[in-house]
C-alpha cells in the first residue's frame, strides 16, 4: 500500500485538476449559450436562401446560372476541414479528421485532394498525410460574416480559375451540447435540386428583375452564408463538446478523489492500529 504522503500528494493534485476542469466547463457553458443562439437564429435564413438558389438554378441553363453551377469532371478536389485551435474537447477534432480521411478514401481515391484547414488541430493532424494549401487559425478570434466572406471568396476563386473541380466542407453540425454530427457538404459547384420539377416549385413566384439576374446576384451571397453557417455550427459544437468533456473529466476526478480518500483513510487507520499495537506490546514487555 502506498505511503500516506504519496496518497496526500495525489489527492491534492486531483483536487487542483478538478478546479481547472470545473472552471473550463463553466466557461464553455457561457460561450455555448451565445454560439447556440447565433447558429439557431441563422439556420432558417441559410436554408431558405440555399433552397431558393437551388430551385432557381435548376430552371436555368448552365450558362445563365453562372460558372458556379458548372459541373466538371472531378480530378482535383479541395476539402475544407473545420476544426478548433484548442483541444480538451473530446472527439470533436478527431471526428473531422476521420471524416476527411474517409471521404478521400471512399469518394476521391482516384482524384488529387488538397486540404484547406480552418483550425489548428485539424491542420496539425492532416498535414502529416495530405497537402495543406492554406491554414486559417485566426478566424475564431473574430468570427464575423465579413471575415468568413473573405475565405468564401478565396474558395470561389479557386473554383472559377479551375484550380479545383469540386470543393466540399467538412465540419461538425451542432445538435446539442452532447451531440455533434460530422457533415460533408458540397460547396462548389452548386448542387442542383434532386428530383421533382423545379419549374413547378417556382410557379408561385414573380421575378423582378429576371431569374438570371437574381441568381447571379444571390450566388456569392448564398455561398458566403453557407460557409459562415458551417463555421458557426462548428464553433457551437466545439463549446458543446468541451463543456461535455470537462463535465465528464470533473466527474471522473471526483470519483478518483473519493477512491483515494478511502485508500488514505484505510492506510491511516492501519498505521494508527500498528502504533497502538506497538505501544501495547511495549507496555506488556515492560510488565514482564
Amino acid at each position: 500500500m502506498a505511503n500516506l504522503k504519496e496518497i496526500r500528494n495525489r489527492i491534492t493534485s486531483i483536487k487542483s485538476t478538478m478546479q481547472i476542469t470545473s472552471a473550463m466547463k463553466m466557461v464553455s457553458a457561457a460561450k455555448l449559450k451565445k454560439a447556440q443562439d447565433a447558429i439557431t437564429a441563422m439556420r432558417p435564413y441559410s436554408s431558405k436562401l440555399t433552397e431558393l438558389l437551388q430551385n432557381l438554378s435548376a430552371t436555368l441553363d448552365s450558362d445563365a446560372s453562372g460558372a458556379y453551377s458548372t459541373q466538371r469532371e472531378v480530378s482535383k478536389v479541395l476539402l475544407v476541414a473545420v476544426t478548433s485551435n484548442r483541444g480538451l474537447c473530446g472527439g470533436f477534432n478527431s471526428s473531422i479528421t476521420k471524416a476527411v480521411v474517409r471521404t478521400i478514401n471512399e469518394k476521391y481515391s482516384e482524384a488529387s485532394v488538397d486540404i484547406f484547414a480552418i483550425g489548428k488541430k485539424g491542420a496539425d493532424v492532416l498535414s502529416k498525410s495530405y497537402n495543406i494549401v492554406t491554414t486559417r487559425n485566426d478566424i475564431f478570434d473574430d468570427l464575423t460574416f465579413d471575415n468568413t466572406a473573405a475565405i468564401a471568396e478565396n474558395l470561389m476563386d479557386f473554383y472559377i480559375d479551375g484550380s479545383y473541380d469540386k470543393i466540399e466542407l467538412v465540419y461538425n453540425q451542432f445538435k446539442n451540447a452532447a451531440t455533434q454530427i460530422p457533415q460533408v457538404e458540397q460547396f462548389l459547384p452548386i448542387k442542383p435540386v434532386e428530383g421533382g420539377d423545379a419549374t413547378a416549385v417556382n410557379s408561385d413566384y414573380i421575378f423582378e428583375p429576371s431569374k438570371e439576374e437574381i441568381v447571379l446576384a444571390l450566388i456569392p451571397k448564398s455561398l458566403k452564408t453557407q460557409l459562415y453557417k458551417a463555421i458557426r455550427d462548428s464553433f457551437a459544437s466545439e463549446h458543446g463538446a468541451r463543456m461535455t468533456a470537462m463535465h465528464k473529466a470533473t466527474d471522473n476526478a471526483t470519483d478518483l478523489r473519493d477512491d483515494l480518500l478511502l485508500t488514505y483513510n484505510k492506510a491511516r487507520q492501519a498505521a494508527i492500529t500498528n502504533e497502538i499495537l506497538e505501544i501495547v506490546g511495549g507496555a506488556e514487555a515492560l510488565k514482564n
